[in-house]
């Protein structure tokens, strides 16, 4: 493995298989930013034994599930195994059935390195040439198409991913959409012919649940951080009182979490001539202000959990049957394993915990346009009436927390049996984490939103200087965000900032400056 624990995931360029745990950060580098990827001997070793033991079932016509039975209430049904390749061929074709808007690539890719970090611990049964052919679809990024829609917790996005790897279905190469055996053929690459298990194992797992929630949950993280400097811009010039954030209040609740952040609040702005000269202003402040602790805090518990399961889930093996290297004969044993209750109902709670900190932000947005709460111009512009200013930037973070209240609803409580009752339990936690991911990307919207209006707050506090801190984020959302004087289009503006503050410019800015901001 890297070093990711001490590298941010755009430095890691390498992401090695096989001889420890795959951190979030990895997953990020390989997803997010092309980090290539590889195998260790280890890995490819306990692949191969635990393949040779399927070969010896073949060979035994034992009677295990998926390989000498057929699928789902199937199961009933027993397969020769001359037609094992057959069967896996089949499963595949039938299983792609997804429909819709594509994934997003870094969707797509992240599922993919799922695949090969559960299908690599050597209970599997794949062989080595098929986990080497994904392992190369992403070193030359290829990516297959994937329609997003219709997975009740896995099988029919992974069957799409998989049809590449038989030189079928469909790819980009190069930006350019084409079959999926041209795309092979133009990276230089071949397909394999599935083997017995091989297109269960590629189909089954929560490969693409966890890979969707590591990417909610890195954003998440990344946005509560971001929340706790967007937070304190905006109590800054509101004008509000640092008092609230006095850590003898905090010390009395027993949360961690909230005495941490309202220690990064007080240290970001440290020195900061604003809050000095406004620090008795107010006897006390609203609650989007006042209650940054306690709300952001709240939050950050429920993501440091989330990350417990979701990390543990990331390192287990999902597969089914499962290949045991039991003695010299070995054992197939059917589990459930695939399901992904213990990611989806985080990913529910990731859902909630962020329709809290939109809620807050966008609160604080409001207070930072409207003259009546701000005691700024009207609109954070300095002639209103002639100028709307900042006021429908507002209203575009109303409508993303609407829809982040609507998603927010859990769908891990949902149950729709499937194949004719034998799947008679059914997670949902894929649409859970998609769910957390599209809210995830909102709230940093709405992040932007706040750090755009705070920004052009600031200017109005001159000659008042703003902390330390606070101004070097200034210059840097200024370095392509010029202040408001009159309308402009303000679309550029907002895209500007959201990609700062999903890039993580921001909070490494300020982590520079301040040292790790405490979660």
């Amino acid at each position: 493995m890297t070093t990711a624990d001490c590298l941010q995931p755009k430095d890691i360029k390498e992401v090695v298989l096989g001889d420890g745990e795959i951190s979030i950060e990895e997953v990020i580098a390989v997803a997010r930013y092309g980090a290539m990827v590889s195998f260790t001997q280890t890995y490819c070793d306990r692949v191969n034994k635990s393949r040779s033991l399927i070969d010896k079932f073949l060979d035994e016509n034992r009677l295990i599930y998926g390989v000498t039975t057929g699928f789902g209430s199937n199961m009933t049904e027993v397969i020769s195994p001359k037609d094992a390749e057959t069967l896996q061929r089949n499963i595949v074709r039938s299983h792609a059935v997804s429909v819709g808007e594509t994934l997003e690539k870094e969707v797509v890719r992240a599922i993919q390195l799922m695949i090969l970090v559960n299908l690599g611990q050597g209970y599997s049964g794949v062989r080595l040439q098929v986990l080497n052919l994904i392992a190369s679809l992403l070193n030359h990024d290829i990516l297959p198409y994937v329609p997003g829609d219709g997975s009740v917790g896995y099988l029919s996005p992974e069957a799409h991913m998989a049809l590449v790897v038989m030189g079928e279905g469909k790819a980009w190469y190069e930006d350019e959409l084409i079959p999926g055996m041209e795309a092979l053929r133009k990276a230089g690459l071949a397909p394999v012919t599935l083997g017995a298990k091989e297109g269960l194992a590629l189909t089954s797992g929560t490969t693409s649940v966890t890979a969707i929630a590591v990417l909610a949950l890195y954003n998440s993280m990344q946005a509560a951080k971001t929340a706790d400097i967007t937070g304190a811009m905006s109590l800054e010039v509101l004008k509000g009182t640092i008092k609230a954030f006095d850590p003898r209040p905090h010390s009395l609740k027993k949360h961690e979490e909230q005495a941490k952040t309202a220690r990064n609040v007080s240290r970001i702005l440290e020195g900061s001539q604003i809050i000095d000269t406004y620090k008795e202003h107010r006897l006390q402040d609203a609650l989007s202000l006042r209650c940054i602790p306690q709300v952001h805090g709240a939050i950050k518990r429920v993501l440091k959990d989330a990350a417990v399961s979701i990390e543990n889930e990331m390192n287990s093996v999902s597969d089914n049957p499962l290949i045991f290297p039991e003695e010299e004969d070995g054992i197939g044993l059917m589990a459930g394993n695939f399901d992904g209750s213990f990611v989806g109902i985080y990913a529910d709670a990731i859902s909630i915990a962020l329709a809290n900190l939109a809620k807050i932000a966008e609160r604080r947005i409001d207070r930072l346009v409207n003259h009546h709460l701000s005691e700024l111009p009207n609109f954070l512009v300095v002639n209103p009436g002639l100028n709307s200013g900042y006021m429908i930037p507002q209203y575009t973070a109303a409508g993303l927390l609407n829809e982040i209240r609507v998603l927010s609803h859990p769908a891990t409580i949902d149950n729709i049996p499937t194949c004719a009752n034998q799947e008679d339990v059914i997670s949902f936690a894929y649409f859970a984490s998609r769910k957390a991911y599209r809210i995830s990307k909102k709230l940093e919207y709405i992040l932007a939103i706040e750090l755009m209006t705070a920004t052009q707050a600031m200017d109005f506090h001159l000659p008042l200087k703003p902390s330390p801190v606070t101004e070097e984020v200034y210059h840097l959302v200024r370095s392509e965000v010029p202040m408001v004087e009159e309308d402009r289009f303000f679309h550029p503006d907002i895209e500007a900032i959201y990609r700062q503050i999903h890039e993580g410019e921001i909070v490494k800015l300020v982590e520079s400056a301040i040292g790790e901001i405490e979660f």
